[in-house]
This record gives C-alpha cells, structure tokens and sequence, in this order.
C-alpha cells in the first residue's frame, strides 16, 4: 500500500492520538468556532488550546483564520480521509480473521470438526 510511511498520515494520527484533540474537531465539525469556544468544556488555558489547535493545523485537519484578536477555526476533512484509506485498506485482513472465525464458531455449534482439524 502506498502511503505507508507518510509524514503527512503520521502528523494525522498523531493528532487523533490525543482526546482533547479529538473532541475539538468533533466540535469544528459542526461548524466554525473560536479558540476560546474550543477551550471552554475543557479546564485549559487558551495558550493550552492554541498549542492543540497548533498540532491539528500542522496536520492539516484545522484552518486558522484571524480577525483582529480573534482566532477562528475550521476543520479540514481531506487528511481524514487519506486516514481512513489506510485504516480501510487494513479493514479487509479483518474481514478476512472475522469471516473465518464466524465459520469456526457456527461449526463448533453444529459439532462439526472445523476444516483442517481433524484429532
């Protein structure tokens, strides 16, 4: 799979890796809010949130925009989704494991001997 060793995917889940900054974008993508909003259920500074905000922009899941004093904030969905391509692409070994698993579990239900399982 390309894409493996990915700067950008690393900075993504690296992001993700951390709850707060999870909530913040769960939060952005309701809709644009400032730093200040973005800090507020949180007991943080607003120091502290700018430094999340930091790493979700470096990442490239946030946009930051000034107006005078006021940093506003968007999400940026699109390295979301190479995140997902890769989680996707790992989905169907899976797949795979669950599907024969599932077979395992309904033949040992039955009483039959698995595939390859003989005693």
């Amino acid at each position: 799979m390309s894409g493996i060793e990915s700067p950008a995917l690393d900075q993504v889940f690296h992001a993700l890796a951390d709850p707060t900054r999870r909530a913040m974008l769960q939060r952005l993508a309701e809709g644009e809010l400032r730093i200040g909003e973005l800090a507020a259920p949180y007991a943080m500074s607003l120091a502290a949130a700018s430094k999340h905000v930091r790493v979700l922009e470096q990442a490239g899941l946030v946009q930051r925009r000034v107006a005078g004093r006021t940093h506003v904030c968007r999400i940026e969905a699109q390295p979301l989704q190479q995140a997902q391509a890769w989680i996707q692409y790992y989905s169907r070994f899976w797949a795979g494991r669950l599907d024969t698993l599932a077979a395992l579990l309904e033949a040992d239900s039955n009483g039959e001997q698995p595939e390859g399982g003989g005693s």
